[in-house]
């Protein structure tokens, strides 16, 4: 009798292991991480990350974040970015967060392996007393 129970224990706990490892990877690979100026600040800086300003082209023109590359945030926005690499990881950004929340779902549902999205955008980049360039 005890040995059923130890072994319906275990097999329980197992289980329950097994489910949330496996709950734990796929909620990873399916979300969208924010991140604040100071992460942003340190993935821009990576070589294989593609760092992706969604706001309208005279915003770009003003200021942006360095290495940051203009795609447009609107009707044509899934056909734009197509030429991307889905394999690399892409931090969006707009100025203060809507934009770049519509984009980074789209980057998402489009099967970008990972996705961050800038919290507060620009704005909240430049409150932190962050670099932009024109």
């Amino acid at each position: 009798m005890k040995k059923s129970i130890l072994y319906l224990s275990i097999l329980v706990i197992s289980f329950n292991f097994f489910i949330s490892c496996k709950e734990g990877v796929a909620k990873e690979e399916n979300t969208i991480e924010m991140v604040t100026s100071e992460e942003m600040e340190k993935l821009s800086k990576m070589d294989d990350v593609e760092v992706l300003d969604v706001r309208t082209e005279e915003e770009f023109i003003t200021e942006h974040i360095k290495n940051a590359q203009n795609i447009v945030y609107d009707e044509n926005f899934s056909d734009k970015i197509k030429g991307l690499d889905k394999s690399k990881p892409v931090v969006v950004y707009c100025k203060s967060g809507r934009r770049s929340e519509k984009s980074a779902q789209l980057l998402k549902d489009s099967g970008f392996v990972k996705v961050y999205d800038l919290k507060g955008g620009i704005t909240q980049w430049k409150y932190d007393q962050k670099e932009t360039e024109k």
